[in-house]
């Protein structure tokens, strides 16, 4: 698991840096654990365009991930580490005694022909899945759940890690990567160790075409555009919105930077202990 740069043959070449993969040990994937993926080029239901800079792309298909973990007492084997091109962290097959497979989010250290297991009882080793009533403090965490039995929502992404601060009562307080500091379910389940590929964010596409691979098409910016296409075009030269400084905002005059969307009155506020914004 590391990055591979390449000599400056090219302007491309000069500034890529891609992962090199050592970590994979499949390269197909499990077909019957895949489904389409549509493309959709930001369009909703309607037809009509509701998020900018999506089309073109390479097809791809959607790797069905077990985030609930529901097999409980019934140990696994990993049978090998896959590439997802619908995420930024890697995915492990594995195997189960009774012969069913399934993909689950790869976590740091976990390789080929471990044993994992999800339960109460699990031990509490990389790659298992125990209640956070049953994990120690300061342990890292991953794929945690937000409502027992509706599978993991928090930290999944590569590099991700939360840890258990304590125990009271029915609730778990947790730390998550971004600051915050929340009650949790102690019930809800979560699968110990940090989720793999922590150099994804260390990654340079190094040319335009790469990310026209990913499905990212380009976008312009507000500042470039004329008056009547964007609240912050126009202007002589480079100027913020016109006649003077304009804030940041959307083509269509929502705050872009710093904005308040959160419903004042949502029901987990009372569950957050800490805002990640101090």
């Amino acid at each position: 698991m590391g990055l591979k740069s390449f000599r400056p043959l090219t302007p491309s070449l000069r500034g890529t840096v891609l992962p090199d993969y050592s970590e994979i040990t499949k390269h197909k994937p499990e077909a019957k654990l895949t489904v389409a993926k549509r493309k959709t080029g930001g369009r909703n239901c309607h037809g009509r365009l509701t998020s900018r800079g999506i089309g073109g792309g390479h097809k791809q298909r959607y790797r069905i991930i077990d985030f609930k973990r529901d097999k409980i007492g019934i140990a696994a084997s990993v049978e090998a580490i896959e590439y997802d091109p619908n995420r930024s962290a890697r995915i492990a097959l594995l195997r189960y005694e009774d012969g069913e497979k399934r993909y689950i989010v790869a976590p740091m250290g976990l390789e080929v022909g471990a044993k994992i297991m999800s339960g109460p009882d699990a031990e509490l080793s990389i790659g298992n899945a125990v209640p956070l009533r049953k994990i120690m403090s300061g342990l890292p965490i991953h794929n945690i759940e937000l409502h027992k039995g509706h599978g993991g929502q928090l930290c999944r992404s590569a590099a991700m890690a939360a840890q258990v601060m304590g125990v009271e009562g029915d609730y778990a307080t947790v730390k998550l990567p971004s600051g915050e500091i929340r009650k949790i379910h102690a019930d809800c389940y979560a699968t110990i160790g940090q989720v793999g590929n922590p150099d994804h964010m260390n990654v340079l596409l190094g040319k335009a075409g790469r990310s026209r691979w990913l499905g990212i098409r380009p976008i312009t910016r507000g500042m470039a555009r004329n008056p009547v296409d964007h609240p912050m075009g126009g202007g002589q030269g480079k100027s913020k919105g016109g006649g003077g400084w304009h804030h940041p905002v959307s083509p269509w005059g929502k705050l872009a930077k710093g904005g308040k969307t959160r419903r004042k009155k949502k029901y987990s506020n009372a569950f957050i202990l800490e805002r990640r914004k101090k």
